[in-house]
């Protein structure tokens, strides 16, 4: 099977055409691909199949196999694949789990069009809402030295979350002016990793909330550097844009008999 490996800050992923649906979806094969010691590596997979009315199709799989919610990078990934592909040009509509996305291409960046945001549940120690995926937001000092792997999967595994499927956890530490740096434990990847673009969304709408950031936020994740935009309404939040680089790193064949 010929398989693409995309990247978009860090936040890693195989990448297949399968606008022929023959690719043999099973939690265990996925997970082996995904394996960073047996398979190729990444922090998920993504089918790029044929969708009626839309450009192309999002099919996302967690690291561990399991069909996953909205991955905003994996997004921005599969856009720049299917443009790399001749599938669309500049612009284009595609679905995704959560819904209908439109997206922008550039030589530098893909800006994603993520979902309206009408609620978030805001408490003294943090802030939770859902940008496609749920999301944990909280702030903390020394980011740099915290320990996001334990903290995180203590959040992720505890009440009231694990009885609705368990959170993404994202730790806050402010930098600047309209600056965050943020660190995320991933669901699914069942660790930390480099980017997570539904959890810097909802890291720049809680700064909205709490620190009064207007209209964009920079985020500097381990991996890079994003930028959110968006506009707050009377309901919530809505024109949320996701916006970086997507780049494919490689590409190969697999053997799926193996």
């Amino acid at each position: 099977m010929k398989f693409y490996k995309y990247q978009g800050t860090g936040n890693d992923f195989v990448v297949v055409d399968d606008r022929s649906q023959t690719f043999p979806i099973s939690q265990e094969l996925i997970a082996h691909l995904c394996h960073r010691r047996f398979g190729i590596g990444a922090d998920g997979l993504m089918l790029l199949q044929e969708a009626e009315g839309y450009d192309f199709r999002m099919v996302y799989f967690n690291a561990d196999g399991t069909e996953g919610s909205m991955c905003g990078n994996g997004g921005r990934c599969l856009v720049r694949f299917a443009h790399d592909l001749g599938i669309i040009g500049n612009s284009t509509t595609f679905i995704a789990v959560d819904g209908e996305h439109e997206a922008k291409v550039t030589k530098e960046v893909i800006s994603l069009k993520m979902i309206d945001v009408n609620q978030i549940d805001k408490t003294p120690e943090y802030d939770f809402m859902n940008t496609g995926s749920p999301h944990y937001v909280t702030y903390v000092s020394d980011l740099t030295n915290y320990d996001v792997f334990n903290t995180g999967k203590t959040i992720r595994y505890g009440e009231p979350f694990v009885s609705k499927g368990g959170t993404n956890v994202n730790f806050v530490e402010v930098t600047g002016e309209n600056a965050l740096s943020v660190r995320t434990y991933e669901r699914g990847v069942e660790d930390e990793t480099y980017a997570c673009g539904t959890g810097v969304t909802a890291c720049a709408l809680s700064a909205n909330i709490r620190l009064g950031f207007e209209n964009f936020v920079d985020i500097k994740v381990i991996g890079g550097q994003l930028r959110i935009e968006f506009e707050r309404t009377e309901n919530g939040y809505q024109n949320i844009f996701l916006i970086g680089p997507a780049i494919r790193a490689f590409e190969g064949e697999v053997d799926l008999t193996v």
